[in-house]
């Protein structure tokens, strides 16, 4: 069995700065992680190696400071790792992004036949959600997102079970392999890298693929060329003004309550009755 998981590096939110005069984010000083999403993803595909064999490989593309990524990958276990990166490669949106790593996945599959593609459900940049589907549809196979757990792994049948996450509640969908999961934080707890998967990790140089290496890629599709949309502006959410507490509301609820009505409807939130 083989797993191919796409795994994305982005500026740690916790940290992101939008400069206000420019309304563009402030990358400067500000760390990039693996898509904590990706790294579920990671996680996950380990676990069914552990558990079934097989062999792993993490597919990223992006700048060569993204093959920090690939090495995260490597400490997690995973077998091999290869970086997409061309500047032709740049500016591409959530529609070129899915047509170049599509192409990264088909040269994988040439050279050992994919069964899986595990994806984080969407990346925390972005927040789009439309990488993993994008893919499945250029590869028509099955794309099962928001998986939360997977129920079943049949090799012989070449077929999957799995709990999707939903408001809620959650649905038991299955299909055949090959296909395409998005996975959500709840699937697993991630495991801590062991001590030689770091030194691995430390000694490793990733394969790097540039549009070179896929003679029948549309240059149309890639990068601002290949991409219908475009981010206009970015701004940071108006700050919240300073909350209120009214007093009195475990001695004299009601009168508590009353407060609170009169304040919501001065304020026009609610109507007067």
């Amino acid at each position: 069995m083989h797993i191919v998981v796409c795994a994305k590096q982005v500026p740690d939110t916790a940290e992101v700065r939008v400069d206000p005069e420019t309304n563009t984010l402030i990358r400067e000083g500000v760390p990039s992680i693996m898509n904590p999403y990706d790294a579920h993803a990671v996680e996950e595909a380990m676990r069914l190696k552990d558990k079934y064999g097989g062999k792993v490989t993490v597919i990223s593309m992006g700048p060569p400071q993204a093959e920090e990524v690939l090495r995260q990958a490597i400490s997690f276990g995973v077998d091999d790792a290869i970086l997409l990166s061309d500047r032709a490669f740049g500016g591409s949106d959530t529609l070129a992004t899915s047509y170049i790593l599509t192409n990264g996945i088909k040269k994988l599959d040439e050279q050992e036949k994919v069964d899986l593609i595990i994806c984080g459900k969407q990346a925390i940049d972005g927040d789009t959600a439309q990488v993993g589907p994008g893919i499945a549809v250029r590869l028509n196979i099955p794309q099962l997102t928001y998986v939360m757990e997977i129920v079943e792994l049949n090799l012989e049948e070449k077929t999957i079970k799995v709990a999707r996450k939903l408001e809620g509640q959650k649905e038991i969908v299955q299909a055949p392999l090959p296909a395409l999961l998005t996975v959500v934080k709840d699937i697993n707890e991630l495991r801590y890298a062991s001590l030689p998967n770091k030194i691995r990790a430390a000694r490793f140089k990733a394969m790097v693929w540039n549009k070179d290496d896929f003679p029948g890629i549309d240059p149309e599709q890639i990068g601002l060329k290949g991409s219908p949309t475009a981010v206009r502006k970015i701004f940071p959410p108006p700050e919240r003004g300073e909350g209120e507490i009214i007093p009195g509301g475990m001695e004299n609820p009601e009168q508590a309550t009353a407060t609170l009505v009169e304040k919501l409807v001065k304020q026009e939130i609610i109507a007067d009755k």
